[in-house]
This record gives C-alpha cells, structure tokens and sequence, in this order.
C-alpha cells in the first residue's frame, strides 16, 4: 500500500512539476529593460558578475570624460547607483519567491523501530499534503502575478531615479549659473563701492550714497556665498544620486541652463495617456487581479484547511509467531467546528475591497496629478519664455541707453548703477524662471510615465493572508 501511495504521489507531483516556474537568466530583468527603454530610453544593467561590474565602471568613466549632460548624468546614475541595484536585487528575490511557490509540497518519509522482549515492530510512513496539491495551480497563478508587480516595482524605481537625478542636474546648472552672474555682479559691485568711498573722501558723495554702493556690495557677496553654497549641495546631491566615489566627483557641468525650446509640447490626451501608463496603476491593477484570485481561494478551501493523506506500511516480527505485514492509510483533516472560515473569507474580501478603494482614488489622482503636472509646465514656459523674449531684451536696451547717455554726460553713474542693479534683478529671475521650466519639464514626464514622490497606499501591495493553503506549498 505505502508502495502504492508513494508512487501515486510522486505521479501527481510529476505532473504538479511540469507547469513549475524556472529561474530567468536576468531575473525578471528583461521587462524592466524593456519598460525603461520605452519610457526614458535609457540602458540598465543588473550587475551580479565581477565582468558586469567592469563593464559599468568603463561605460561610467566615459561618459564622465566629457561634460555632463542630462541624459548622460541619468545614464551614469541607472548604472552606477547602488540602491538601484538593491530594488533589482529585490526583483530576483521575487523571482525566487514565485519558484518556491510553483514548486509542490515535499512529501515526508518517516521510519520507525521498535523492540522490546525479543520482538520488533518496524513501520514507515509517507506523507502528502494533497490539499497544497491541489491547490498548487491557483497559488502558482498568485505567485507570477506578484512577480510581475515586482518587475513594475523595479521599473517604478528606475524612472524615480531618473527623475531624481533630472532635477538635482537642472538645479546643479542653475546654481552654476547663478554663480557665475553674481561672480560678474560682485566685481561690478565692489568697482562702483571703491569708486563711492573716493568720492566720498573728496566730499563729491554725501555718506547716504555712499552706504547704498557698500550696502549694494555687501549684499551682492552675501547672495555669491549663499549661491555657491546652494550649487555645492547641489551638486553633492548629484553626485550622490549617480552613485559616484572619490574618482568620479570631479565631473564637469554646464556653467548655463540650455535655452528654451522654441514651442511647449501639446499634450491633449494627458489624461488617458496617464492613466494608461503610469506603472504604479498597472501595479495596483495587478494587484487586484491577485487578491481576487486569493478570494476565490480562500472561498473554495473556507471549510478546509488541512488534509493529509499517509501511506502506513508496519512489519511485526514476535519470536513466538511468524512475522506478518500491516499496510494502511492515514487521513488528516480540520473539523470547521468552531471557525469556518467566515475569518478568512472576510479578511479576503475586505482587503480585496481596499485594494480596489485604493485603486480608484489612485486612479483619480492620477488624471489630477497630469492636468495639473501640464498647467504648471505650460505656465513656467510662458513665464521662462517671457523674461526671455520681453524683459531680458528691453533690459538689454535700457542699459545701452543708459551707457550712451552716460557717456554723454545726459545721466550719472548712480543713474548708471540703479539700472545695473534692476538689470540684476531680471537677469536672477529669468535663470529663475528657465531652472522651474526645467523641473516642471521633469515633472511632466513622471506624471505621464511614474517616477514622482511615492504616495501612500500606491504602489506598496498590501500584504494579503487569504490563500491560507499557501503556507503548505513550496518547499
């Protein structure tokens, strides 16, 4: 009989094994690539070998050669952070995960002796848990689509990175510029203070004009220090984002923001296109399509909960009688006397109806989150495109002027200086206007694609007890 059952089981474990799930060559890292591509158009590289290591160093120091662009800084920070790396690991830990869970129950093989009085009884067992069996399939179902929210978990956490390292890049170049206005604005500022305190000992300035010129320096250098301050940490954080050493932090950026582009984009369908490609509501939908299957799990295994069968084989051997065999069965199954898996069905449903509560207002926000991304982008340009087109260029022409009339005595220097100090002024707010063009630019894209701020609740699966048969599979 035991003969009987071990083979039995090991047939239905055949045939439980065929649909098993293997390991990956990359780990599940083929439809992150792929989602990454797609959106930002950028490499990966999950690096797990001392030749993988190598390759990315080299393709780092490369595009460290030359100066730093925004696509090369997010490329650099794809390769070379490590706690992007870390999510990746996380993703062939779900990999393993799903494995175990495809794979049956191990069936036990106990033996046992035992003597006494010059007789011996000797008994072995094997053991199976059929209801893990046969509920393999569904609790294999479960498992892929887990592993394929981690797989979007993965790429959720790319396209963050890359919007990291986007808006520390553009604030990094801003700070850059701001340093180097101000550096310009400070010479301007102590030449005309010098000139001030000249006059001043002459008697041809009264000391209410000469404290405007000191003041105007004084507060120039305090706007320099705290400008070159504000790029340092910038660029610090930068440096931290693409995950560079000692070696790499040298790296060179732009002392200017790029210009405008010459027209917005127009983005009528924003909404749909959120709504259809934001990787944390594909995570969320995958997440309840895999909490309704575990409440319809739960529902059919609500009564129960543990069945075992055993094939029993016992020889007895008495010295006063010949030996003879016992061969049995042994089932064990709950009684639902006192819970019958009301607890269970209702844990289930209510996190299923959490689930779909928690992808509804995600989906809500989503369509909010686009509109309100666009109006904010096409705004900053209106405003970057303003300074641009209208007041850097009358501001150009004010102090042309102003220096003509200078020049022929028409106005002063103190003339010639209160439009120096407006024009420093426009020209802060338009290097202003162009970094929050940028950003907003960044923003954009992570309101269509993902890759914001995570929010609560929205791309965190709940963690769900309602395949309770579950825990007997997998080993």
């Amino acid at each position: 009989m035991t003969c009987h059952f071990a083979r039995g089981l090991l047939v239905l474990t055949a045939f439980s094994v065929s649909g098993c799930a293997a390991f990956s060559p990359d780990s599940g890292m083929s439809a992150v690539s792929e989602l990454t591509s797609q959106t930002i158009n950028k490499d990966v590289a999950f690096v797990r070998t001392g030749d993988g290591a190598g390759a990315v160093d080299a393709r780092v120091h490369q595009l460290l050669a030359r100066t730093l662009s925004v696509d090369s800084a997010v490329q650099i920070a794809l390769l070379n952070n490590k706690g992007l790396q870390a999510a990746y690991n996380e993703l062939a830990l779900a990999e393993a995960d799903l494995v175990e869970q495809s794979l049956p129950p191990n069936p036990i093989f106990s033996i046992s002796r035992i003597t006494g009085n010059g007789a011996s009884e000797i008994e072995r067992q094997v053991v199976g848990d059929i209801l893990a069996l046969a509920t393999l399939p569904f609790r294999s179902d479960i498992a892929r689509e887990r592993f394929r929210q981690a797989q979007l978990r993965a790429a959720l956490a790319t396209l963050r990175l890359a919007a990291d390292v986007r808006r520390a890049y553009w604030r990094a170049v801003a700070g850059n510029e701001m340093v180097v206005l101000l550096t310009d604005a400070k010479a301007t500022a102590e030449s005309t203070a010098q000139l001030a305190a000249k006059l001043g000992e002459t008697g041809s300035l009264n000391k209410l004009d000469q404290a405007r010129e000191q003041v105007f320096y004084a507060e120039t250098t305090a706007d320099l220090a705290t400008a070159r301050q504000t790029a340092a940490s910038e660029r610090e954080r930068l440096a931290r984002l693409m995950g560079l050493w000692d070696g790499g932090l040298d790296f060179r950026l732009p002392n200017a923001l790029p210009p405008l582009p010459r027209r917005p984009q127009t983005l009528p369908s924003i909404e749909a296109d959120a709504v259809a490609h934001r990787i944390d509501l594909q995570i969320a939908r995958l997440e309840l399509a895999a909490l309704a299957k575990a409440l319809n799990l739960t529902e059919a295994t609500r009564f129960v909960t543990l069945l075992d069968l055993a094939g029993i084989s016992r020889r007895t051997q008495d010295p006063e009688s010949a030996p003879f065999r016992e061969r049995g069965f042994d089932v064990q199954f709950q009684i639902p006397i006192f819970d019958g898996g009301e607890v269970r069905v209702r844990q289930a449903a209510e996190t299923y109806n959490l689930a779909f509560n928690r992808l509804t207002e995600r989906a809500v926000n989503v369509r909010s989150e686009a509109r309100d991304a666009y109006r904010v982008y096409r705004s900053t340009y209106d405003i970057a495109s303003h300074y641009q087109r209208e007041i850097i260029p009358l501001r150009k022409i004010i102090t042309e002027e102003m220096q003509l009339r200078f020049s022929s005595m028409q106005v002063d220097i103190f003339a010639l200086l209160t439009e120096a100090r407006q024009r420093l002024a426009s020209l802060r707010g338009a290097i202003d206007a162009r970094q929050r063009f940028f950003l907003a630019q960044a923003d954009l894209q992570t309101a269509v694609n993902g890759g914001g701020a995570p929010t609560a609740g929205s791309d965190n699966p709940t963690t769900v007890a309602a395949a309770a048969p579950a825990d007997g599979g997998g080993h």
